[in-house]
């Protein structure tokens, strides 16, 4: 967990308490992840940078490019998902939710699935447009393109061939940030390459060349 919310739900381990005692100091969020995804958190050490980058997350300023791994292969090849979501539980009201997306690679694995004797899954560079709650999640299941290891809105038959591929872990990763930076307004890049576990679903997808490309040639270089 990043930090300590109503979703916590008695857990007493989160980042920004690690941070906080790493540096000695003070940390402010300028955003979240989901417990389960990986990749780059932004954090500021005053409250004056924090509301600074605040602000231009809300802005076409700031840019957030995510991979993630679904099942099938999502017509077209680029598209933008708009769905209105709702803000989670307690929080019904619907508002407007946009995911620009690309597919990166695709790859069918032996893994019999309904009818057929193969499974299709796909890499996708995802951007949303907006920061609704589990937005991409959210976003895949309405395509019906559900991803890879996401236990609440994935697909389990699937979730389960990859846990029996030793993949654990929800195949959604947060792998570049781009801001100005608070004070300069110099553009600031981060990039965050994938875990073991990440790097192994690459492989046993034949994607390694493809995330080592996704690292070193980001968007808008």
């Amino acid at each position: 967990m990043v930090h300590d919310s109503a979703l916590a739900r008695g857990e007493t381990d989160f980042a920004a308490d690690r941070l906080r005692e790493q540096f000695g100091r003070p940390v402010f969020l300028v955003h979240r992840l989901d417990r389960a995804t990986s990749g780059c958190l932004l954090l500021a050490f005053d409250r004056d940078s924090a509301s600074a980058l605040g602000k231009a997350l809300m802005s076409q300023d700031f840019e957030k490019d995510y991979l993630a791994v679904c099942r099938g292969w999502p017509e077209p090849a680029e598209g933008v998902i708009d769905h209105p979501l709702d803000g989670g539980p307690g929080k019904p009201q619907k508002k407007p939710a946009i995911t620009a997306y690309a597919r990166l690679a695709t790859a069918e694995l032996e893994i019999p699935s309904a009818q057929h004797p193969t499974s299709r899954y796909a890499l996708l560079r995802c951007t949303p447009q907006t920061g609704r709650f589990r937005q991409i999640r959210r976003h895949l299941k309405h395509l019906h393109h559900h991803m890879i290891g996401d236990s609440s809105h994935g697909d389990g038959r699937h979730n389960q061939a990859f846990r029996m591929m030793g993949v654990h872990r929800m195949l959604l990763h947060a792998y570049r940030l781009s801001f100005p930076h608070p004070l300069d307004g110099r553009r600031i890049t981060a990039i965050a390459p994938g875990d073991d576990e990440w790097n192994r679903a690459m492989a046993r997808l034949g994607w390694s060349d493809v995330m080592e490309a996704a690292l070193q040639r980001p968007p808008g270089t």
